[in-house]
């Protein structure tokens, strides 16, 4: 039996989706614990593409079970969407492959609505960039103690209770601070007895399955959305995501004891990206951004916007191990370097003559920050092909050798192309090796 948790350690788009994917194969049960549908995975199997919002990316293996953890906020819409794709393509979703936690809040239409006038209300240079989907209100209302969860939608009394009381208060902020028009209680009473209907057989406790789980022996994987840098309390604060990305939050989110962790793997792509606005540091503004933008096909699976780029990040990725204790490293999009004769790596950072050794909880000096660089040389050939870390050109093993050593964690997979047999397991956390 092993617990892995599976976190991003950059400011999301790493690749986890692949990762959790092959690391699927040797779990049982697969847990996403945070976030909501402003997140996407990636994947390709067969040469076949796959984006999820919200379902863990291990629904593609039949013999799995999925749960969606009380950390995510969820909006059933998306979610059934999600599910009739999947099974117009022959791999339908039933109660006994997903559950969904009675303690996930539900993202309701004035969530999307808030969401969108607040946006549209910051100045320039005060957006956050936010995906407009309503992940951020509804958050708010889970902390204000006024949020409806997915279990809520069993109790028809309580359900109209709290939408009434909702509604009634988000109608008084949209009308009178936003200047939009109000919801209707009927319209989205209506639409969500539709959503009970569909999602009711999906909804239990998901702490107690787990924990059975856990007891009868079962692997379980636990997958993030987003990464390190966009927590709400540990990232490039207040340009960030609604919620606890890191690797603690895998407990907190799903209802599973702390105690029974027992790696976690951080994905780490071969160079730095970030969507949105926000501090980046080794953010390049020049044919080198663009080059690794176009190969690296550096486009959100969201929102399809296109990500900023720049050199790995040392900063970065040691403030995620440190933040998140991870055990093992993933390096993915190795194969996007191929081409470059020197490549660089952000070491420290300099701002008002100090330097910083950590990413700084003040955003203004955050933004301020100048990225120190060590060159190493890169490699010209096509990885693609590579199944060995023997037969990686010697300069690609010697920057993987590198980012070990900055980062005092070992690599325990490398990923050379987008496909599940592009990825090179060095060692499986799933088994004792």
């Amino acid at each position: 039996m092993a617990n892995v948790v599976v976190v991003g350690t950059q400011w999301g788009d790493e690749g986890k989706g692949k990762i959790v994917d092959l690391l699927t194969r040797y779990a049982d049960y697969i847990v996403r614990f945070q976030g909501g549908n402003n997140a996407g995975h990636t994947l390709v199997v067969d040469g076949k593409k796959f984006v999820f919002h919200l379902i863990p990316s291990g629904i593609l293996y039949e013999n799995k079970q999925c749960f969606i953890g009380n950390g995510v906020v969820l909006d059933p819409g998306v979610l059934l969407e999600e599910m009739e794709k999947l099974g117009a393509g022959g791999r339908p979703v039933t109660p006994a492959r997903l559950t969904i936690s009675e303690r996930a809040h539900l993202i309701m239409p004035y969530h999307k609505l808030l969401d969108a006038g607040s946006e549209a209300a910051k100045k320039k240079g005060a957006k956050i960039g936010t995906t407009g989907r309503g992940i951020g209100p509804c958050y708010g209302d889970k902390v204000l103690r006024c949020g409806i969860k997915a279990g809520d939608l069993l109790d028809d009394d309580l359900f109209r209770e709290k939408l009434r009381n909702n509604i009634e208060e988000k109608n008084r902020i949209l009308t009178g601070h936003y200047q939009v028009d109000a919801v209707s209680f009927e319209k989205i009473y209506a639409q969500f007895q539709v959503y009970r209907e569909k999602l009711a057989p999906y909804i239990d406790n998901i702490s107690v399955k787990l924990d059975e789980g856990r007891r009868a022996g079962k692997h379980i994987l636990f997958e993030g959305a987003q990464g390190t840098q966009l927590d709400i309390d540990h990232g490039t604060y207040p340009f960030v995501t609604s919620s606890n990305v890191v690797a603690g939050n895998a407990c907190t989110g799903s209802g599973f004891g702390p105690a029974y962790i027992d790696s976690v793997i951080g994905i780490l792509k071969a160079y730095t990206t970030r969507v949105g606005e926000g501090p980046f540091p080794s953010e390049l503004f020049d044919e080198t951004g663009d080059a690794l933008q176009k190969k690296g096909g550096e486009f959100g699976a969201t929102t399809g916007r296109k990500r900023r780029c720049g050199w790995l990040d040392a900063v970065v990725a040691r403030d995620a191990v440190r933040l998140n204790s991870i055990t093992g490293l993933a390096i993915t999009k190795l194969d996007v370097l191929s081409g470059h004769k020197k490549l660089q790596i952000a070491t420290s950072y300099e701002a008002d003559g100090r330097t910083y050794g950590a990413m700084p909880g003040n955003i203004r000096t955050a933004q301020k920050l100048q990225p120190v660089y060590e060159e190493i040389p890169g490699w010209e050939e096509d990885i693609t092909s590579v199944r060995s870390v023997d037969d990686l050109p010697r300069q690609a093993r010697d920057y993987v050798k590198r980012i070990e050593d900055l980062t005092a964690t070992p690599v325990m997979l490398l990923s050379v192309g987008p496909d599940r047999v592009e990825t090179l397991l060095l060692k499986n956390p799933f088994l004792k090796n």
